[in-house]
């Protein structure tokens, strides 16, 4: 008998554990959420006089359309590229860039000679 009652006890200790932790939550109020709320609903934003952008804003005005530019005709194409043909190209200026490499290039194959020249074997003591 006594192991009759005891499932039962158990039943019923189960069934309590489960209704408390029941994923259906009361609902509950919030009372600052609902005074925010009830603030917001009631605020009336100020009226805007219409003339309140004067001063802030200028007025738009379009700029002048801009005017094509002047096409040459074929004569004054022709005649600017016989003169341009015609032209000597200027001379540029003598470097003596040429003289140095020249230069440097001797010392580099004389600095790769040495490098490739065997090393004086030293004396043992």
């Amino acid at each position: 008998m006594m192991f009759a009652v005891a499932p039962r006890a158990l039943l019923s200790a189960r069934v309590a554990g489960l209704r408390a932790m029941s994923t259906s939550a009361v609902a509950r109020k919030d009372l600052v959420q609902e005074a925010y709320l009830r603030e917001l609903k009631a605020y009336k934003a100020p009226a805007k006089d219409e003339n309140a952008h004067k001063g802030q804003v200028r007025e738009f005005s379009a700029p002048a359309a801009p005017s094509a530019p002047a096409v040459p005709s074929s004569s004054d194409i022709s005649s600017e590229l016989e003169a341009y043909a015609a032209s000597e190209p200027d001379a540029a200026p003598v470097s003596h860039a040429a003289d140095e490499a020249v230069s440097e290039q001797q010392d580099v194959n004389e600095y790769l000679k040495e490098l490739q020249a065997d090393l004086p074997a030293e004396p043992h003591h």
